[in-house]
């Protein structure tokens, strides 16, 4: 079950996909890991999706790697009288704390954080900015008085943005905690939180997580991006969520945002993950539109680790040909003659640590002499991830005792996860990794790899060795 491709495939479940035969013919067709949106999902049906996904795994003979996306605190509206209203330019309405229902004029806001934080001049986005309502005053803590900026319907229990305000609220709600620790009793491999404003909101689930998944910030809002470095630092990944980032920010700013974000994850050496409408016609069609054909190549051109399918995968008319189509892409993408010299372009100088310069080294040496493979034996994941920030030409194996690392590398660039035990000495170094390369199809018997390890064997954080080795003439055998 060799990729022929680099960057990997996030594919959401949901009623589309949550079966069993359908989750196996999704990762055949190249999902690399599958997300399970906890908006939509009880702590029963995540236990059944973990067991559907363990079992294919079973099957092909491969790690996968599962993602448990939290919901966050969603801000909403109250109830109204008459279900909703329309309410037109220029006119004012307040969001208040009475919880009377709400009518043309007023409705209960069921935040009251929120009330004390906007100030006058913040924008409140109704609906995912369907409407915009901007405030004029405030009552204290008791009322907020907007002026309706742009004209629409406001209804019962509709989303509130603020893309102005920092609302002093973790990332984390009462039903966040609950399903964090379903997750990790369920056992994925990694929690994307939602709504991260700074790098503080990341604390809370990494003292509930204590590193036993990896922890993806989803940015999605102007507060996270005027932090974004200190996320970035704090957090294990990082997500581009296009969507609601998208609802707090003027539109022509997402593309760039993109960018930024994805180099700066580049350079740190952190899995990100662009996501949100990359194929939003196939929910529908069994073809893509040419701008979203387009939309997915420039995140693999980038350099992106995963692409994510959300709607597409999970609830869409043809879950199975949307992944096999961005597959498709992103193949084409990294065949495409300009894609090294893109991808290279944008290559950060190493740190100045042993593992640095022990990945720089290697990924040199890989291409200088166009050897087969790279094979790192890593178990914290480290070596993996700094061989994988420099993005080297030759193909990428981790070897990795730990299940649960192998299953976490899943979703990082170029990565061909196998779990192994580690080795003993260096004669089993180089045997274990000459004949994984072959069994995996990534190298013939007479091509050369090159191997990363470290000495003492079995030391976490301890690779300080190249070593250039043959595929022998009976790579099957006993070495």
């Amino acid at each position: 079950m060799r990729r022929k491709r680099r960057v990997k495939i996030v594919a959401t479940l949901g009623p589309a996909s949550g079966n069993r035969e359908t989750i196996e013919k999704l990762f055949r067709a190249g999902a690399d890991v599958f997300r399970i949106n906890m908006s939509h999902t009880n702590h029963a049906r995540l236990a059944e999706l973990v067991a559907m996904i363990r079992d294919t795994e079973r099957a092909v003979g491969r790690p996968i790697g599962i993602l448990a996306d939290l919901q966050g605190p969603k801000l909403r509206l109250g109830s109204f009288a008459a279900g909703g209203y329309d309410l037109k330019a220029g006119e004012s309405f307040t969001l208040d704390s009475d919880l009377a229902p709400g009518d043309a004029t007023r409705v209960h806001l069921p935040h009251p954080e929120i009330l004390s934080a906007v100030e006058p001049g913040h924008r409140l986005l109704v609906d995912d900015g369907k409407v915009r309502l901007r405030c004029v005053s405030k009552d204290g803590e008791r009322a907020v008085h907007t002026v309706v900026e742009v004209a629409g319907r406001v209804s019962d229990r509709k989303g509130v943005s603020l893309p102005d305000t920092t609302i002093p609220i973790g990332a984390m709600t009462e039903k966040d905690r609950a399903d964090l620790d379903a997750a990790l009793k369920t056992g994925v491999d990694w929690i994307a939180l939602s709504f991260v404003q700074r790098p503080e909101d990341l604390a809370e689930a990494r003292k509930v997580t204590r590193n036993r998944v990896g922890l993806m910030a989803k940015i999605e809002k102007p507060q996270a991006i005027d932090r974004l470095a200190e996320i970035v630092e704090l957090s294990d990944a990082v997500m581009v969520a296009r969507g609601d980032l998208g609802v707090e920010m003027p539109v022509e700013r997402v593309p760039g945002l993109q960018k930024q974000m994805t180099r700066a994850c580049r350079r740190a050496g952190k899995p990100v993950v662009v996501a949100t409408q990359m194929l939003e016609s196939m929910i529908s069609s069994p073809v893509p539109t040419r701008a979203e054909v387009s939309d997915v190549s420039i995140a693999v051109f980038e350099g992106a680790d995963a692409i994510m399918l959300s709607a597409e995968s999970a609830a869409g008319k043809y879950p199975v040909e949307a992944v096999a189509m961005m597959d498709s892409i992103a193949q084409e993408v990294e065949k495409d003659p300009t894609y090294r010299g893109i991808v290279a372009a944008q290559r950060a100088e190493p740190e100045a640590t042993g593992a640095d310069a022990i990945s720089a080294a290697a990924r040199q040496i890989g291409e200088t002499l166009n050897l087969a493979a790279i094979v790192c034996f890593t178990m914290s994941g480290s070596t993996g991830l700094r061989i994988a920030r420099e993005r080297p030409f030759p193909p990428l194996i981790a070897l990795s005792p730990d299940p649960d690392m192998a299953r976490r590398l899943t979703l990082v660039w170029g990565l061909h996860s196998v779990i192994s035990e580690d080795a003993h000495d260096v004669d089993d170094m180089v045997a274990r990794a000459t004949r994984i390369a072959f069994q995996e199809g990534f190298a013939r018997p007479g091509q050369r790899i090159i191997i990363s390890g470290g000495v003492p064997f079995g030391t976490p954080g301890s690779t300080n060795m190249l070593r250039i080795a043959f595929v022998g003439a009976d790579p099957h055998g006993e070495f």
